[in-house]
């Protein structure tokens, strides 16, 4: 009977000592914090495939000129329509291109609810300008994924800025991504 005691009681600390580890959190990270992605050597294992999250290896990127490091910086901003979320905004850095740019997705859920065209602006917001900079514009378009030109603001407080105005609608629908500096 003490051996059976021993076992079971042995058990339920190692069950204890195993649920402690797993709700211990490995590290934590925010949003364009830390070091930039992998080396350069990965790149060619990417998928060129257009996502949410930006992908500057994209057909639309490289057509708009984003240089292939570029990662998201600062948190991410969303448009809404009706109190749904439609678009998001981000703000990418490139260190090779020493270059900022905005980037604009629209969510599927949205495109696919909607049958009509859209407006679509994107850019880089300058703090210390107080102006929009390498900004693009798209009328009456379909797209889902837009990038604006690359902008010479790395040595300013930044924002991606996107604006996305549906067919009918007076004004567009504005978003911002965080202020970085």
């Amino acid at each position: 009977m003490r051996s059976v005691r021993f076992t079971r009681s042995r058990s339920l600390a190692l069950a204890a000592l195993a649920c402690a580890f797993a709700l211990v959190p490995a590290g934590t990270a925010a949003a364009g914090s830390g070091p930039a992605p992998g080396p350069k050597a990965s790149l060619a294992q990417r998928s060129t495939a257009p996502s949410a999250s930006g992908n500057p290896l994209s057909v639309r990127a490289q057509a708009a000129g984003v240089c292939s490091d570029a990662y998201q910086i600062g948190s991410t901003g969303y448009i809404y329509r009706s109190g749904a979320k439609i678009a998001s905004v981000k703000q990418f850095y490139s260190p090779d291109c020493n270059r900022n740019y905005g980037y604009l997705w629209v969510w599927d859920a949205y495109r696919n609810s909607t049958g009509n065209d859209y407006d679509i602006s994107v850019g880089v917001y300058t703090y210390q300008h107080d102006q929009v900079v390498g900004e693009k514009s798209w009328v009456n378009t379909r797209g889902q994924e837009f990038w604006s030109n690359g902008a010479d603001t790395v040595a300013q407080c930044t924002a991606g800025v996107g604006s996305l105005r549906a067919s009918g609608d007076p004004l567009a629908g504005q978003a911002a991504s965080s202020k970085r500096c």
